[in-house]
């Protein structure tokens, strides 16, 4: 048994999947599988979100699949209707489009707000001493760090001014995934949609969460 996690670009492809099978197996009676399917960024997730999740959900090995996740940063992607500026009515608005995009329900949208970043930011501990300590108080809420500076460009300042060495998405991201998974239980990307995701996982007749 196995999910298919579409992504939209290296950073989740190489990170995302130990980040979040780590907090899977530890809920789970039985392991799953996780499948990565990477897009060249989220326009092309958009695009061809409805083909690809058809072409899994409904192909030779159908029956092995849970179901299929896409997951995208809530910065960055443009196809938002204008009067959705605040982070919640964009996130409640995409789920609502790409889920009526693709028709199928066993395919689920889900959004890191605002970005990956958002959920480690989550553990401040696993961030360098001088990091660390330079992040600012708001940081207990990591998605309300806001649009102008979302999580990714706030670590690449203070990774600049602190450590004097830029914080590099993929390597960074990488070494997190395997240590320990974010503590807040505040964040509406993390472990909300985690949590939201490994629930459908665990909806499964073969699967149920352990605690």
């Amino acid at each position: 048994m196995r999910f298919i996690l579409f992504v939209e670009g290296y950073t989740e492809d190489k990170a995302l999947p130990a980040f979040l099978k780590r907090w899977l197996d530890a809920r789970l009676t039985k392991p799953v599988g996780i499948r990565v399917v990477r897009f060249e960024g989220w326009p092309e997730l958009v695009k061809d979100v409805a083909k690809k999740a058809k072409m899994h959900l409904n192909g030779p090995s159908k029956d092995d699949i849970i179901a299929v996740i896409s997951l995208l940063d809530l910065y960055g992607p443009t196809f938002y209707p204008d009067k959705a500026s605040e982070s919640g009515v964009r996130y409640d608005w995409g789920k609502q489009y790409l889920e009526a995009i693709v028709d199928q329900s066993k395919f689920f949208q889900f959004f890191a707000v605002h970005e990956v970043e958002a959920w480690l930011l989550s553990d401040p501990e696993i961030f360098p001493q001088k990091v660390k300590s330079a992040l600012p108080k708001k940081i207990d809420r990591p998605e309300t760090v806001n649009f102008t500076e979302p999580p990714a460009k706030l670590l690449e300042r203070l990774y600049s001014q602190h450590t004097h060495r830029s914080y590099k998405k993929v390597v960074n991201q990488s070494r997190f995934s395997i240590s320990k998974m974010p503590k807040a239980q505040g964040a509406i990307g993390y472990p909300a949609d985690v949590g939201g995701a490994c629930r459908i996982i665990a909806s499964a007749p073969a699967l149920s969460l352990s605690h």
